[in-house]
């Protein structure tokens, strides 16, 4: 069934446009809702048609107006990244926020190293990222304007025992997302990496031991808020920047005796 159709913005009422990658659920469907309240159009991939439609419609129901569309889109598709931002950006009418929010935590046994699992975490977490966030980076800053967002976790701060592959993933983001920002603020583009603890979604299995576990929705409203104020870096919750400030400058013969 053919989807409705974006509304076109006006002198009266001029529209933001959003893009998130990995919004099926979690962080990525609450912020897709979020901006949607504040007016924004969103236009939300996936791979799971059946969530994606479902949260389009939540969305559009909401607004009383075609506010999100969605598109079936496997991050490891690499290639086709940089077409299918071309036809959403068009279709969209133009783009203020890009946001990749995918990501994978496959469980990994203390004694365990499969290749094939660390893979995919790369794959999905980091390669993937790249290869939406190069055209787009090309694209905001020949425009001067823009916000990229790319979810990280505060799993990348540090090299711990427990998911090695997970954690590279997450802190080459990071240096990615830091190299991107370097270059992108001089031509009037923000990009802000967001550094989640435990949130209560899918992910959360594979943790063996959680804490301060926040909701999606609380997740969504604190990287709205960073969005608006142009911040570079966020922990969320905000407790989490001082714990990792303390893992981060633990010495490396201890750290190294730690179990998690």
């Amino acid at each position: 069934m053919k989807q409705p159709e974006f509304p076109s913005a006006t002198p009266l009422q001029p529209r933001k446009r959003a893009i998130i990658v990995g919004a099926s659920s979690g962080i990525g469907a609450a912020l897709a809702q979020k901006l949607a309240h504040e007016g924004y159009l969103v236009a939300v991939l996936a791979r799971r048609e059946e969530q994606l439609r479902a949260l389009c419609a939540e969305i559009n129901r909401a607004s009383g107006e075609t506010r999100a569309r969605y598109y079936i889109h496997d991050v490891t598709d690499t290639k086709s990244a940089p077409g299918l931002l071309r036809q959403i950006v068009s279709e969209l009418g133009g783009l203020d926020v890009f946001v990749y929010n995918s990501g994978i935590l496959l469980p990994v046994k203390p004694d365990e190293f499969d290749f094939d699992k660390d893979r995919q975490m790369l794959e999905a977490n980091f390669l993937g990222a790249l290869a939406w966030l190069n055209p787009v980076a090309v694209m905001l800053q020949g425009a001067k304007s823009g916000t990229i967002v790319g979810i990280g976790s505060v799993a990348g701060d540090r090299g711990r025992v427990g998911a090695p592959a997970y954690n590279t993933s997450k802190a080459a983001l990071h240096t990615y997302l830091e190299a991107l920002r370097n270059r992108l603020t001089r031509h009037g583009v923000a990009v802000l990496t967001v550094k989640p603890g435990f949130v209560d979604t899918a992910m959360l299995k594979a943790s063996p031991r959680t804490f301060w576990v926040i909701s999606p929705e609380k997740a969504a409203a604190d990287i709205y808020s960073a969005i608006r104020t142009r911040k570079q870096v966020i922990y969320t919750p905000g407790q989490w920047g001082l714990l990792m400030l303390v893992i981060r400058h633990i010495p490396s013969f201890i750290f190294r005796r730690l179990s998690f």
